[in-house]
């Protein structure tokens, strides 16, 4: 599924919530920017998805046609298909993470970082022999993660783990560059 198409499915749910948004509310709502929510607008009034009604002060108020109604409703088939497919990989992608620490004797992890990924990466460690000695990140600092207290970097100086899983996905580069620089060894590292 293409961005776009994510975009204006979000869009067209804002606007089927409340049908006289203001384009700087949707902005805000969708953390998008107002160009880009008058385009997508534009566009979908244009292929006949949405009515417009003027209403006083310079409002708008959109009413979604049946084209419309069609056309969300195809974009959230493929928008659940898309997820389920990206679900089914991470998962895939986490297990065979799990199998090569395994295969190489790796007993205790720590993850890094304490997203939806670290998430599934949990839910996933419980159907392996694998423990998890505790979770990093530095913004969640003293959360709680199912049981386990999220903590700093200065986790990483305790020697009660044999490897790390990257359990975000935004930036792996300077993850692992920081990571360096605490002294992390690179082959303790893991990927997704």
């Amino acid at each position: 599924m293409e961005r776009k198409d994510i975009h204006i499915l979000r869009l067209m749910g804002e606007i089927g919530r409340d049908g006289s948004p203001s384009q700087r509310e949707l902005s805000g709502r969708l953390n998008l920017s107002l160009g880009l929510v008058n385009t997508f607008t534009k566009r979908l009034v244009n292929k006949g998805y949405f009515k417009v009604k003027t209403m006083p002060r310079n409002r708008v108020k959109y009413f979604l046609t049946p084209k419309g109604l069609a056309r969300k409703s195809r974009l959230t088939v493929e928008y659940l298909r898309y997820s389920v497919n990206f679900y089914k990989e991470v998962k895939n992608l986490i297990l065979s993470r799990y199998r090569e620490l395994e295969e190489g004797e790796k007993r205790t992890i720590l993850f890094f970082g304490a997203g939806e990924i670290a998430e599934l990466a949990y839910l996933y460690l419980q159907l392996t022999d694998l423990r998890l000695a505790g979770i990093v990140d530095e913004a969640g600092e003293g959360a709680d993660f199912f049981g386990f207290c999220v903590e700093g970097l200065n986790r990483l100086s305790r020697p009660d783990w044999d490897a790390m899983l990257l359990t975000r996905l935004d930036d792996t580069e300077e993850d692992l560059a920081r990571l360096a620089d605490r002294g992390v060894q690179m082959e303790r590292i893991v990927t997704l």
